[in-house]
């Protein structure tokens, strides 16, 4: 370039010189190397809520042929009068019902969120995760609103762009003979992940990234141009043993993960090198049976150690111990609490003997995580229990054995390796045979299997727990969920080392392609119900996040196994919440106005960390506050109760986040200031600002 400018200066006419500069600058600033791609506007979402109206943009509601977008001219009865855009020729007449309103790239839109179903497995707990039904383009344009910056890891499993019908561009499906799938893949993938970048912290945190040999390179040079100031490594993941055919080539047996590297975060280094086995799965047993053994292990030889150990007797979580029962008492006479069993030291064969420790020794074991609890079914009134002896404590103690935190219960998570080691970017377990325990895992919950290629559970837990072990209130995000792997991995390292990860998913609901030919023979069209029904959200994501956590199949049979590398029946499900919604879009005017505050209300709890149940308003009218201590955010609806709210959130020192309505910054700027609190938004400024200023921009 120095050489081109040093002609362009010689260039004796003044005009000409610097119309051939600006031309040249332009030109400079172009890619010049690597990765170039034709920048299609990403997908148009069809917006089956929202009502066709005069002057607004649509496109036939089903169509294979005809996916062009119009602009409605006219309304006449059920009927659209529609000119095709950006087109000379005469309009067209469509039935409402075959059309559809869509939201376009670059236009601005204000997206709510509509509460379609939760499950609740753990009422004692303010941690929810989130499940959202929509297009990820623009449900990650609402979670820029929400959590820019605040976000410790993105994983995604976006579609492969094999050749075969795996997604969808425009509202049609991108297939190996178009020439444009991969410059149209590649346009995809770079409109989100520029989103995406805008929710990491750029000081700590991860993108993680599975793709195969189809757009590896791709992908890779388009990290490489995205993401210049971060580290980028890809490892390769051994996942299928069998292998999967390819004419007059190699078979696959693996895949990719790219692992993108933000500012100081760090692999959490374990005792596996992701190659060779655990030689932490080869130690011996360190954790010992508390029921003592031996001619010294009658009751009657230490009476003091023959005492009642109580569990609830639905969940079998451990609720105490009793006090020493003295000989002569039967073990009936000893009473129990209310909903509870109590586990006395009584050999297999009905003979009372004695723990191992005293009622103060175990209290005191068991607050430093000495105790260990096996399986609980329910109805047996039995749960094994074990503890670690002194020679494992000092070991312990003395650092010669490491520990890795606590599981759910409590209890300490133990290793025998002196020293952690860094993995190779070659994985070889078995656990990560996405047929083994991908597909199969999901047939234990539904009788017919409805998703092509789950990833096994344990390649996205061994691929998060890498980034996450050490950080338990993580929050993580999935805007490719597909059938709702990586919460079930989130649920899974939160029940193993007592976590309180949370993690957003986001799918479409999208059906195959097999049934929406079977819908259409039967008239049912996109945006019905019975359409909606046999989405891959409805059908596949959901129930199997709600069949996890509450440790049964859709059929209502409890889950039969245990999870590889941990003690956890399936059956016993996870301490877990979770919210579903529906990405819907809001009329700017009746935002502003205040008249959809109702629909807002989610996507204000969201906003301030998804604390607590998600709050509704039963009743149509709007209260002029709402203070939510269970939720730890405020809203002043009424700004003329200003007073009464400010006197109200003093009462609550625990809530540190307050929406304010109000049209005028002076107003705002005044309440914000009279309150002692952390965060202020003004409503519906914040809200209507952030999506008007953002549109295109991206």
């Amino acid at each position: 370039m120095a050489a081109i400018d040093d002609l362009i200066s010689q260039i004796q006419d003044a005009e000409l010189r610097d119309r051939i500069q600006k031309e040249v600058n332009k030109l400079s600033k172009q890619k010049k190397f690597g990765l170039v791609f034709e920048e299609h506007l990403p997908e148009c979402t069809p917006l089956y809520d929202m009502p066709i109206k005069r002057g607004c943009t649509v496109m036939l509601r089903d169509s294979k042929e005809d996916k062009s977008v119009y602009i409605v001219a006219k309304l006449e009865g059920e009927n659209a009068i529609c000119i095709k855009r950006d087109s000379q020729e005469e309009p067209v007449t469509f039935a409402v019902t075959e059309i559809v309103r869509v939201a376009e790239f670059g236009e601005p839109i204000y997206p709510y969120l509509k509460p379609l179903d939760a499950v609740c497995n753990a009422p004692d707990s303010d941690l929810w995760h989130t499940l959202i039904e929509a297009d990820n383009y623009h449900a990650l344009q609402l979670l820029e609103y929400l959590y820019v910056g605040k976000v410790d890891c993105i994983y995604i499993d976006p579609p492969y762009n094999t050749g075969a019908k795996d997604w969808k561009y425009n509202n049609d499906y991108v297939d190996g003979s178009d020439v444009y799938r991969h410059s149209k893949w590649l346009s995809m993938m770079q409109k989100r992940l520029i989103l995406a970048k805008k929710l990491l912290n750029p000081t700590d945190s991860f993108l993680i990234i599975t793709i195969d040999e189809k757009e590896y390179l791709h992908l890779g040079c388009l990290l490489e141009e995205l993401f210049p100031e971060a580290d980028i490594q890809m490892v390769t993941n051994y996942i299928n043993p069998h292998g999967s055919y390819r004419k007059n080539l190699f078979s696959r047996a693996d895949e990719y993960i790219f692992f993108v590297r933000f500012g100081n975060a760090a692999i959490a280094y374990t005792d596996e090198d992701m190659i060779h086995p655990s030689e932490s799965s080869e130690k011996r047993d360190v954790w010992a049976r508390l029921l003592r053994g031996g001619t010294t292990g009658y009751r009657t030889h230490a009476p003091n150690l023959f005492y009642p150990v109580f569990f609830d007797r639905e969940t079998g979580e451990y609720r105490g111990v009793g006090e020493s029962v003295p000989n002569g008492v039967t073990k009936e006479e000893v009473p129990i609490p209310e909903g509870c069993f109590a586990m006395f030291p009584v050999s297999s064969t009905g003979v009372d003997r004695t723990w191992g420790v005293s009622p103060d020794t175990f209290l005191d074991k068991i607050e430093k995580g000495y105790i260990k609890f096996g399986p609980y079914k329910v109805g047996s009134e039995y749960r094994a229990i074990y503890h670690l002896q002194s020679g494992t404590i000092k070991a312990i103690e003395t650092g010669e054995m490491e520990t890795y935190g606590k599981n759910s219960e409590g209890t300490l998570i133990v290793g025998d390796l002196k020293k952690s080691v860094a993995p190779f970017t070659m994985w070889v377990k078995s656990t990560h045979d996405a047929r083994a325990n991908g597909s199969m895992l999901l047939t234990k919950i539904f009788p017919e299997i409805r998703f092509s290629y789950p990833k096994s559970l344990y390649a996205v837990h061994d691929t998060l727990k890498f980034v996450v072990a050490n950080k338990k209130d993580a929050l993580i995000i999935d805007f490719f969920a597909g059938s709702g792997t990586t919460l079930h991995a989130v649920n899974l390292l939160n029940a193993e080392d007592g976590g309180r990860r949370r993690c957003i998913m986001v799918t479409n609901n999208e059906v195959s392609t097999d049934e929406a030919e079977s819908l259409r023979k039967k008239g049912i069209m996109p945006g019905d119900d019975a359409w909606n029904n046999l989405g891959i959200a409805r059908y596949v994501t959901w129930p199997r996040t709600v069949c996890t956590i509450e440790g049964r199949t859709i059929t209502g049979e409890k889950l039969k196994g245990a999870y590889l590398g941990s003690d956890i029946p399936m059956e016993v499900g996870f301490k877990s919440n979770v919210a579903f919604f529906q990405l819907g879009f809001l009329d700017k005017t009746a935002v502003s106005l205040g008249m959809q505050f109702k629909e807002m209300l989610p996507t204000l709890w969201m906003k301030t960390g998804s604390i607590g149940k998600c709050p509704t308003l039963e009743n149509s009218a709007i209260p002029p506050m709402l203070i939510l201590p269970d939720n730890k955010f405020a809203v002043l609806i009424n700004e003329n109760a200003f007073s009464v709210f400010e006197e109200e959130l003093a009462q609550h020192p625990e809530i540190q986040s307050v929406f304010l309505a109000t049209d005028y910054d002076v107003n705002y700027r005044a309440m914000a200031k009279n309150l002692n609190v952390e965060h202020t938004y003004q409503l519906y400024r914040d809200y209507l600002d952030h999506f008007r200023l953002n549109r295109g921009r991206n």
